[in-house]
């Protein structure tokens, strides 16, 4: 068709208000033009930002998405992946509230699949993670640049990757940096406000000159800043704090604001979404790509 002509069909389409069908797209192009977005997370407190990060890029090339909650549920995971066979969807997003790494779904061939945030066992999947490496070193630093040297660690579960991940490598830092830990350990126990009253309140009666918490996530942080209110410490003239995640609810409520670390999972999401375009485009990218952290400097340091 000439470039003229076809000018021409697109006007009238235009004009006309002419909407193709897309059953009938669908049967000419061999695809569906939808993709399935599985979270584990019922929450929605993670996988929220990443599927409307992936939701985005994925409207952008006018693709329809269908959202699917497990829960955590195998049975439902299951069953949701069997309709979205059935409905043939081009590919499948999967996330959830955790960064530890899950199973590959089973019994899925033929399908591209993308994994968000929880990256898949399975080396040649494609999944897309946060730097929690990253995120760690640029906490640390942080403090360190502000002058402080007596910092201690508090995060959550030991068995959570996450807690394990962003401690090891606050540690590392701390090493390549002369310092030690205040205190002497991490203090791994709950993702929790009262977790962090009480691990604030267990750090400073064995090292009362701590000069700085480092949270594994906001809610803990939180937990500090109130404990070391209390106890009519300054923050951050007497002691930072920084936290991690850059939870509104919990960063911006915290007295004073709370400096913290943001996984950007919007972009997890976004980028995740662009990875399985390509992978229906038969162009995969096996393997885990990070999405870097950012500081989000407030009042707290």
């Amino acid at each position: 068709m000439r470039p003229e002509t076809r000018q021409r069909v697109l006007d009238a389409v235009e004009r006309l208000g002419f909407r193709p069908n897309q059953h009938a797209q669908s049967l000419h192009t061999g695809r569906s033009w939808t993709v399935g977005l599985m979270t584990t997370d019922g929450i929605g407190r993670f996988s929220t930002p990443v599927l409307l990060g992936a939701e985005d890029a994925l409207g952008a090339g006018k693709i329809s998405v269908l959202l699917c909650d497990t829960r955590g549920d195998t049975i439902r995971e299951q069953h949701h992946l069997r309709n979205l066979m059935d409905r043939r969807v081009d590919g499948i997003i999967v996330t959830g509230r955790r960064t530890d790494p899950r199973p590959p779904l089973s019994g899925v061939e033929g399908i591209p699949i993308v994994y968000a945030l929880s990256p898949s066992t399975d080396p040649s999947d494609t999944s897309v993670a946060s730097d929690d490496r990253g995120g760690a070193q640029l906490a640390v630093e942080h403090l360190i640049a502000t002058g402080r040297t007596r910092i201690a660690h508090v995060t959550g579960p030991e068995h959570h990757a996450a807690a394990r991940d962003r401690a090891r490598h606050a540690v590392d830092v701390l090493d390549r940096s002369g310092l030690r830990l205040s205190g002497g350990r991490v203090h791994f126990g709950e993702w929790s406000e009262a977790w962090g009253r009480r691990a604030a309140d267990a750090v400073l009666r064995t090292a009362p000159d701590t000069d700085a918490f480092f949270c594994g996530n906001d809610q803990i942080a939180r937990g500090v800043a109130d404990a070391l209110r209390e106890r009519g410490l300054d923050v951050p003239g007497k002691i930072a704090v920084v936290g991690y995640d850059n939870w509104d609810t919990m960063a911006l409520a915290c007295r004073p604001p709370l400096t913290t670390i943001d996984m950007n999972l919007t972009e997890i999401g976004r980028i995740a979404a662009l990875k399985l375009l390509e992978a229906i485009d038969a162009e995969p990218a096996p393997g885990v790509h990070t999405v870097p952290c950012r500081l989000v400097v407030r009042e707290s340091t």
